[in-house]
């Protein structure tokens, strides 16, 4: 989400035109809502969304496209509708929120090891090319040379299904699935040549620059509950992309200074410091549409062995 620091000397983040709204009811619902039992009025969603910036068609469109991806579910035949969340979605979110406040809280477990996948598609064969390569970058792998991808770890079966899903049926095309270790792993022709190292780092640089004022405001106690419900939100929702983007290589691979646990220390910061101030914005939001809103509006949090888990209105 876009954001800029706002003049009045808080430090505050608003947002700008431009937010993806589906991406940001995800994060919302994510953030903020912990039962599929919770009855969810469109219009509230509106409101909520309204914080942002949000018109109410592309709310309305945003819940439309999450029914359709099954995050989310009519309850009933009210007019305006009402939604929940389903189980499978409360399930994802937990694990997506354990994912992105433990994410660079400790080293990875390092053996050696990388899953290798080279392959070999007919000059016409564009189409199952194209589907290979978005296949291997969904699931965290790296381009090495041409048809050679790269991953960290030693979990081969989801790659090897869908290579077998692609490429069964497409004559002419060969791959094979190997694991490997680098002769000179930390060499100029390793692993960490397949990474734009480089381009993350800046990622990371240019969040810390971003939020370094808003941290300011927090700790000054400038930051109130108007604006802590917009500020923590795009804090998350800014900070959710480098768990799927870092691939979080073992340190002696990565450039020194490598920002990465400053930028989580600043997330972490004001995403702790502003959740009971955020969560009491939505619920004053949403309750004039949402009766119970304060029954099952909550906020996520990363407990002390860094794995989230929802908060009390007490914060």
């Amino acid at each position: 989400m876009s954001v800029h620091v706002s003049s009045d000397g808080v430090g505050a983040p608003r947002a700008q035109a431009g937010p993806n709204p589906q991406h940001l009811l995800t994060t919302l619902l994510g953030e903020y809502l912990d039962s599929s039992d919770a009855d969810l009025p469109s219009v509230a969603v509106v409101a909520m969304l309204g914080e942002f910036g949000i018109s109410e068609s592309s709310a309305r469109a945003a819940l439309s496209r999450l029914t359709k991806r099954g995050l989310i579910a009519v309850r009933g035949t009210a007019r305006p509708p009402v939604y929940h969340l389903t189980p499978q979605a409360i399930a994802r979110h937990r694990s997506r929120m354990d994912h992105f406040l433990s994410f660079g809280a400790r080293p990875p477990r390092w053996t050696g090891d990388w899953v290798t996948v080279s392959f070999s598609i007919p000059q016409s064969g564009q189409a199952p090319r194209h589907a290979v390569r978005k296949a291997l970058g969904s699931l965290g792998f790296a381009r090495l040379y041409d048809s050679v991808w790269i991953r960290p770890g030693s979990g081969s079966g989801p790659v090897t299904q869908a290579l077998h899903d692609i490429l069964n049926d497409v004559d002419g095309s060969r791959w094979s699935v190997m694991h490997t270790r680098f002769d000179e792993e930390a060499g100029p022709h390793g692993p960490a040549a397949a990474y734009d190292l480089a381009g993350l780092a800046s990622a990371y640089e240019a969040f810390i620059a971003r939020y370094s004022d808003l941290r300011v405001a927090v700790r000054k106690g400038e930051v109130d509950a108007t604006r802590a419900l917009v500020a923590r939100t795009s804090v998350m929702d800014s900070w959710r992309k480098f768990p799927d983007i870092d691939p979080d290589l073992p340190e002696h691979l990565l450039p020194a200074p490598w920002p990465r646990q400053a930028a989580r220390d600043l997330m972490l910061e004001i995403h702790s410091a502003l959740g009971s101030l955020a969560e009491t914005r939505l619920i004053r939001v949403a309750t004039p549409y949402w009766p119970d809103a304060a029954s099952w509006i909550t906020h996520f949090r990363a407990s002390e062995n860094s794995v989230s888990a929802p908060a009390g209105r007490d914060g």
